[in-house]
């Protein structure tokens, strides 16, 4: 599930695209909980809700990422379409330099936490165990774990950069 890009926001400046990032934030926390409560009712295998809600999840922290990125930019142009990575961030005009939190970024996007994030991962949907059943066993792969720990090393870090966009 790819969101939609607010084509009239694109342009109005880091603010709109803070706001973005944070929206983008809330709601995936709204799918974690779901996923959570349905989790904790047992009543559908977990490999199962995890091919339900893992991509729509993450696809909502990539946007809040691909927000925040632009906010931190501060490009005055619009991309050509949601920042999903710091390759994706139109180029700066002469004479300007990215802030120094992009180098951050591109470090974590090559390796760790965030690599792992903007990784696409295709959750293998095996044969079901009986003739009629579509659920099955869960073996391996990601997880509600890895999704939640995502969204709190997100969050963390935009209340860190975010001070510094503050100060500008």
């Amino acid at each position: 599930i790819r969101q939609r890009q607010p084509q009239a926001i694109l342009s109005s400046g880091s603010a709109n695209s803070r706001a973005l990032a944070n929206q983008a934030l809330y709601l995936a926390k709204i799918v974690l909980r779901a996923w959570q409560a349905d989790l904790d009712k047992q009543d559908i295998p977990a490999r199962t809700l995890t091919q339900a809600y893992h991509n729509a999840t993450r696809e909502h922290l990539v946007a809040a990422y691909g927000w925040f990125l632009q906010a931190i930019a501060r490009s005055d142009g619009p991309a050509t379409g949601l920042v999903r990575s710091c390759d994706d961030l139109p180029p700066m005009p002469e004479g300007r330099v990215f802030p120094g939190e992009i180098n951050e970024f591109r470090q974590l996007e090559a390796s760790g936490w965030l690599a792992d994030m903007l990784q696409e991962v295709d959750i293998d949907m095996p044969e079901p165990r009986q003739r009629g059943n579509l659920a099955v066993a869960s073996t391996n792969g990601p997880g509600i774990t890895q999704v939640a720990d995502w969204l709190q090393h997100l969050e963390r870090l935009f209340d860190r950069m975010g001070d510094s966009l503050d100060e500008y």
